[in-house]
């Protein structure tokens, strides 16, 4: 088997694209698709393609920073909620920096203003890479702000 990245059921993550450097992160493995906290949701077409622009606050509990960001659209999807309800989202791709790795993933944009992340991250970013042990949290570390360019 191949080595694999232990990280803890939260951790500090990066959404480079989104000029994102620190997010708090739910590492959820129960989720299939990963999730961002986004709001005032809008589909543009730039250059023939549907892109998302969206609003994201990336601190819990607080309203600033307020940072705008794009991503191309690459599909939408009906996603059950941790509460049962059925919402179409739609899916865009960015990159994820978790550890020392940055992949690709797709993301669903919804509001988490009441949940406790603004970032969950699900199984397909997971595969391949990382192993969850539920009892540990940040086991990456804390964030090196000289990595990630805010």
């Amino acid at each position: 088997m191949k080595s694999k990245l232990i990280v803890g059921w939260r951790e500090w993550a990066g959404l480079p694209e989104f000029s994102i450097a620190n997010i708090k992160a739910k590492i959820d493995t129960g989720a299939k698709t990963s999730a961002l906290h986004a709001y005032r949701i809008k589909k543009v077409m730039r250059d023939g393609a549907p892109w998302a622009e969206f609003f994201v606050h990336p601190v819990q509990r607080h309203r600033k920073p307020e940072i705008k960001c794009a991503a191309p659209i690459v599909g939408e999807r009906e996603i059950k909620s941790s509460n049962g309800v059925v919402q179409k989202r739609l899916v865009v791709s960015t990159p994820l920096v978790l550890g020392p790795f940055v992949q690709k993933i797709e993301l669903t944009l919804t509001n988490r203003d009441e949940m406790g992340f603004r970032l969950l991250v699900g199984r397909q970013a997971l595969a391949k890479r990382y192993l969850v042990d539920s009892g540990l949290s940040y086991g990456l570390g804390e964030p090196d702000d000289d990595r990630w360019q805010q």
